[in-house]
């Protein structure tokens, strides 16, 4: 049999016509122009509008409860023009891994018989075949899974939380309707579109674990709280379990900074008020030594590093210095490590290097987080980052922007721990733009305007890119995501678990396979899944995995065929 490839499309999403970045680009210019020409058109009704939102935000807890809500409900009206994503890059399928361990009940799991088949990226093998990757992500997919048959409804949750979250976080630092705006608005460029919501590897839950942090960090700041200091230890601990690199430079200066405000006063009663968070902060360490052990085999050996031991040649730092290339079983596993990411690595390298390496990533965080129409914030970010109200955000941005220079290369979910306070930023450079001009040519306030309806526009074009014609390319890094992956292997995978008894698909690349296009990935139980998806060897070594076992059909996988091609073996 074969299965279609190339330029699949799910329902919804075009992959000919005008780039979608480009129509974001025109839609922009456009408005900026009629702000020009007639600043004052519509004011009328905006400010009626801006009134009533300004009543509404008043209810702090019904605006959070809107923002969270707002997620779930857009997004499930979504699914037929956009459906539950397909996981496709490498981090994905370890995620998925371990949110099926978790829902199984299971820690971990035995390293599988015949293990060099089943060898593949971000996935430890031994001394237990289990992710790499801190368990925050994998236990909410889990949860999805568990609670509602799915893990991407684990990720949509965590999405409407990270958002209710940054609503709850901006309350603490700006006024009530400001709030409340830069809520839905982070409901319009994150959790809609964004890889933060449309994948398995996205960083809503550390931007959730972030905005807890940062939004108790006023709060304590003013009047010591017990359920503030739990907001604070719960945000801590989320970000100990998703991006502790990040997240741990960000805690230290929120912790630091309160520990300064407390120096000379009230300092009993600060600490009697944090005794019980420090409890359950401690108790959340404790369990993470204890996940170690039983998957790493040492509490003190952390996840990532005995994955990137083994396979990595190069570090994840720019001052590192690689290391002897590792033994590889694999030729795909050997290209992406010696070829793929020596070839990052080695950009970043001497100051021309780190330079050009800084500008790339600066140019990805403006591209997710602002795109273009978001970009005027930059008229006023100077006065942004000397506002004195805002100036722990500042810092803390400055700290963040200072660990992430010296990571060989950059998603925007590395930002993700920092995202509320970034998204402050923004935001109150949009109030310091509202205010220029004059009031009879209020140019400032009328582009802040049509910067929100904008958005608002944007994303309905986003949702009928399809209909209307839109291309919408392979960018995940923006801020509108990108059109669907990983259809095929999905495709051939239904096809398999259609057919009756167990089956056995092997999987034999041919010459130059891109690396990134991975096929390789199994359940937390290989032995009992209904299909086992396994590295095409040598002849002796697929005789013994057929050997192993004899009561399944096995099939030969060939995705680089066009189309991929499934044959009896």
């Amino acid at each position: 049999m074969q299965i279609a490839s190339g330029p699949v499309a799910a329902p919804g999403v075009s992959v000919v016509g005008v780039s979608f970045f480009a129509v974001e680009a025109a839609v922009t210019l456009i408005a900026a122009s009629a702000v020009l020409l007639a600043p004052r058109f519509g004011s009328r009704w905006f400010a009626a509008l801006e009134s009533r939102a300004a009543n509404f935000a008043r209810h702090r807890q019904l605006s959070v409860l809107t923002v969270t809500l707002s997620v779930i409900l857009l997004r499930l009206a979504m699914l037929p023009l956009l459906p539950v994503p397909q996981p496709y890059v490498h981090d994905e399928f370890s995620y998925l891994l371990g949110a099926d361990t978790f829902a199984s009940g299971r820690i971990t799991n035995p390293t599988p018989a015949l293990w060099t088949h089943f060898e593949t990226f971000h996935v430890n093998m031994k001394p237990t075949y289990m992710t790499m990757y801190f368990p925050g992500t994998a236990l909410v997919m889990a949860a999805g899974k568990v609670v509602f048959g799915h893990p991407w409804f684990g990720v949509l949750l965590a999405s409407a939380l990270m958002c209710g979250a940054i609503c709850w976080m901006l309350q603490g630092w700006l006024p009530p309707v400001w709030a409340l705006g830069g809520g839905l608005l982070a409901v319009l460029r994150f959790s809609l579109f964004s890889y933060w919501t449309n994948s398995y590897y996205g960083g809503a839950l550390a931007a959730l674990g972030g905005a807890l942090v940062l939004g108790a960090f006023p709060r304590l700041r003013r009047r010591p709280s017990l359920a503030q200091g739990l907001a604070l230890s719960a945000g801590m601990l989320i970000l100990a379990n998703t991006r502790p690199y990040e997240g741990f430079f960000l805690c230290a200066a929120v912790c630091a900074l309160i520990a300064w405000q407390y120096r000379n006063r009230q300092t009993a009663r600060f600490a009697r008020t944090m005794l019980l968070p420090a409890i359950l902060f401690a108790a959340g360490v404790g369990l993470m030594g204890y996940y170690n052990l039983r998957v790493f085999g040492s509490p003190l050996t952390l996840p990532y590093t005995l994955n990137r031991a083994t396979y990595a040649k190069v570090p994840v730092f720019v001052w590192q210095k690689p290391t002897a290339t590792p033994a590889y079983r694999h030729e795909v596993m050997r290209d992406f490590y010696v070829n793929e990411e020596v070839r990052e690595f080695n950009r970043a390298q001497g100051l021309a290097g780190f330079l050009g390496s800084s500008v790339r990533k600066i140019g990805i965080v403006l591209g997710f987080f602002l795109g273009v129409t978001l970009l005027p914030v930059l008229f006023t970010l100077r006065r942004t980052l000397f506002d004195r109200r805002l100036r722990p955000l500042v810092l803390i941005g400055c700290l963040t922007t200072l660990v992430l220079s010296v990571n060989a290369w950059i998603f925007p979910h590395y930002v993700s721990p920092f995202a509320a306070g970034l998204w402050a930023l923004v935001l109150q450079s949009l109030r310091h733009l509202r205010h220029a001009g004059s009031p009879r040519q209020p140019y400032g306030l009328a582009l802040v305007r049509m910067t929100g309806l904008l958005c608002v526009l944007l994303a309905g074009l986003r949702l009928f890119a399809g209909p209307l014609g839109l291309r919408v390319d392979r960018h995940p890094t923006l801020w509108y995501g990108s059109e669907p992956a990983g259809l095929s292997r999905a495709a051939i995978l239904r096809d398999l678990q259609s057919r009756p008894g167990s089956q056995l698909a092997i999987v034999r690349y041919a010459p130059g396979h891109a690396s990134f296009d991975e096929w390789v990935y199994n359940e937390a139980n290989i032995d009992a899944a209904k299909v086992i998806w396994a590295r095409d060897m040598d002849a002796a070594a697929n005789a013994e995995l057929r050997r192993y076992y004899p009561n399944r059909v096995v099939w030969l996988v060939e995705p680089d065929a066009n189309p991929p091609r499934v044959t009896p073996y």
